[in-house]
């Protein structure tokens, strides 16, 4: 048999609970046994994303469904008394543990290799990491890639200073095809055409990291480099060299969303989009 020409990946995109569209998405593979070897996700792209990885299609959309409304899972109380919106012990000890378990031994035997990618804000630099257990350590680099600036207490692990990889990095197609994944599906949360503005929350991030000014520095700089890894996606989807799966409109839903109607509708949506793609997809996926 014939050495297999290309490697193939899955890259997903953060957005808060519009990662409820990507969650759609990753079930209907899960179901069509669509398999890539390997995958990638930021912020909300990785802590929804590893349920591809353990093979739990289902889990995420279960469990945001049924713990929106819980005021241990996100808030402001939480914010308060802790420094992060989402609640540490409750997303990623409680939840994963107790209430609707994560399959770390799948995660750890599957062959998938996923990463996810943060922000080092004493450099202003991604930093990606190689989840390989599902562990306390890959858990808190996925935390620290869904660590928004305002809303998250800075990440401290393996000897990095980190937040939300989103920040300089949201779409880690090119970090993908650095290691050599070159045939790559991409699902966006935005639709077709989005471009990213200055964030109206720039001088309080200023404040809040000022003594961290390449951080401040990439904060600022996010639309540039968002606005360029779209058009670049846009690229590459034109030339053929990936699919990419995105929403048809605006998803209308809130980072802290908790109407589980509207976390049901977003992920349906997904599950539209991935369904009428699936023989697309396996296509591009089969060795030639």
């Amino acid at each position: 048999m014939a050495e297999k020409t290309f490697k193939t990946a899955l890259i997903m995109e953060g957005g808060g609970l519009r990662g409820m569209f990507t969650c759609g998405v990753v079930d209907v593979f899960l179901e069509q046994g669509l398999r890539f070897d390997g995958a990638a996700g930021i912020s909300a792209g990785a802590v929804f994303g590893c349920n591809f990885k353990s093979r739990q299609a289902g889990r995420a959309i279960r469990y945001n469904k049924q713990y929106c409304g819980d005021p241990r899972y996100f808030g402001f109380r939480s914010l308060f008394k802790t420094g992060d919106l989402f609640n540490v012990e409750f997303c990623y000890h409680t939840l994963p543990d107790e209430l609707d378990l994560f399959d770390r031994e799948a995660f750890a035997a599957d062959p998938t290799e996923f990463y996810v990618g943060t922000t080092d804000i004493v450099t202003g630099k991604p930093v990606y990491h190689k989840c390989v257990d599902g562990g306390e350590n890959d858990f808190a680099w996925m935390r620290a890639s869904a660590s928004l600036p305002l809303v998250s207490r800075i990440v401290e692990v393996d000897g990095y200073k980190l937040l939300d990889g989103g920040i300089v990095d949201s779409v880690p197609y090119e970090y993908m095809e650095s290691l050599g994944f070159n045939r790559n599906v991409i699902i966006t949360t935005q639709p077709f055409g989005y471009r990213k503005k200055k964030s109206d929350l720039l001088p309080l991030i200023k404040l809040k990291l000022r003594k961290y000014p390449a951080m401040v520095k990439a904060v600022k700089d996010r639309p540039v480099m968002y606005n360029a890894q779209m058009e670049g996606i846009d690229l590459r989807e034109r030339e053929g060299s990936s699919i990419v799966i995105r929403p048809p409109h605006p998803l209308d839903i809130g980072h802290t969303e908790r109407d589980p109607r509207v976390l049901d509708r977003v992920y349906r949506e997904g599950r539209a989009a991935a369904e009428k793609r699936v023989e697309e997809i396996r296509d591009f996926l089969r060795d030639e």
